[in-house]
């Protein structure tokens, strides 16, 4: 009996402490539209969905130079967007749309994901910005 508590007491701690963690991130200046004016290539417009853990479309291809516009929308929970390689930072309101928009002006392969938590599958919300 004794082991049995302490096996539930450590398991209960190490889940508590992971959602603690998880919960204490450092704030990141959540702004609803975010604006890059200076581009040498054409706009990229796509519309996005945030939706149960996964964003759709999850991989956006785009040109180096090209300002990039994304209108993304959260059809379920509220969720976030976050690519930090490009400054962009967003808070994703259920059913309401926000505009990001950025130059990428940098190469390679850049990984937005999911900054607000928002269930079990949070840390799987991700996708990939690919510029060439």
């Amino acid at each position: 009996m004794r082991k049995s508590f302490w096996l539930v007491l450590i398991v209960f701690l190490v889940i508590g402490g992971v959602f603690f963690l998880n919960q204490r991130k450092p704030s990141i200046e959540k702004k609803s539209t975010i604006t890059t004016v200076t581009s040498s290539g054409p706009v990229k417009d796509f519309s996005m969905i945030a939706k149960k853990w996964q964003f759709d479309p999850s991989v956006i291809n785009v040109k180096q130079g090209d300002r990039v516009r994304l209108k993304i929308k959260s059809i379920d929970v509220t969720h976030g967007f976050s690519l930090l390689d490009f400054n962009v930072n967003a808070n994703l309101e259920p059913e309401k749309e926000i505009t990001v928009e950025f130059v990428a002006d940098k190469k390679g392969e850049f990984t937005f994901f999911c900054s607000v938590f928002c269930g079990v599958g949070h840390i799987g919300m991700k996708g990939k910005l690919v510029v060439e």
